[in-house]
């Protein structure tokens, strides 16, 4: 096992991945991740380095893996919270939103994440609306109180009340999938990280589910995709809380 050394300070165990780079003709440094697997928000920047490509190290950090509250990471960021990565000699990025675009615009290309301004919107509009929308909802209201919090504690009502309209918002990016294979458009994108990362436990949770064909077909095609099975498609059972 490995420590590493950051602003001088000691933060916590390292995990090595080694992944060969195609990135054109951008040099890529070495990048590190601080962040457990079993967080959507790191789980949603992990797939997109393994759609780029890109080779990264990954320090468990967060929930009962500690290094979170260190001055090292504070010094990384004050929030305390994962993910966070430092590319080269770069300065710390945190906000795993602002982690994906900058990841996108350094190392990704069209139709990925497009150069034209207007063509990057079409991307960038999906995405945000895929944070807002479905994953921080859905994660909030729904896998919070179901899987994080114990069931004699269950708010059924609530949760039902949520997913409703959750599921309203999942609706609407059915229709749009009814005329395409992906989020915002024919292609793969960045959009369909910040929408798919947050699909796996939508579809694994044992919860009533509105039938939504289009959006099943396109979670079926995520799921074809490695680095969505292997980066996404984890165990989260070391967050769930039960009784007793």
């Amino acid at each position: 096992m490995v420590m590493v050394i950051v602003l001088g300070l000691m933060v916590g165990p390292m995990t090595a991945f080694t992944h060969s780079a195609a990135i054109g003709d951008c040099t890529v440094r070495k990048i590190t991740v601080w962040g457990r697997k079993s967080s959507s928000n790191v789980q949603s920047v992990l797939w997109c380095l393994e759609e780029l490509g890109l080779p990264y190290r990954r320090i468990d950090a967060g929930f009962t893996y500690g290094v979170v509250n260190t001055a090292a990471f504070l010094a990384m960021n004050p929030n305390g919270k994962v993910p966070v990565i430092v590319d080269g000699d770069n300065a710390p990025i945190f906000e795993a939103g602002a982690v994906l675009r900058y990841l996108a615009s350094q190392y990704g290309t069209a139709p990925f994440w497009p150069e034209a301004p207007a063509a990057r919107a079409e991307i960038d509009k999906w995405a945000e609306w895929a944070k807002i929308n479905f994953a921080s909802a859905f994660i909030a209201n729904v896998f919070w109180r179901l899987v994080r919090t114990p069931p004699s504690q269950r708010d059924y009502s609530a949760i039902a009340e949520a997913l409703t309209a959750i599921e309203a918002q999942l609706a609407l990016a059915d229709t749009a999938l009814a005329t395409r294979a992906y989020l915002a458009g024919d292609d793969f994108s960045l959009a369909d990280i910040q929408f798919g990362h947050c699909l796996y436990r939508y579809y694994d949770i044992d919860m009533p589910r509105r039938h939504l064909p289009h959006l099943r077909a396109y979670y079926d095609r995520l799921r074809d995709r490695p680095a969505f099975a292997s980066r996404v498609m984890v165990s989260y059972d070391e967050l769930r809380v039960i009784d007793g």
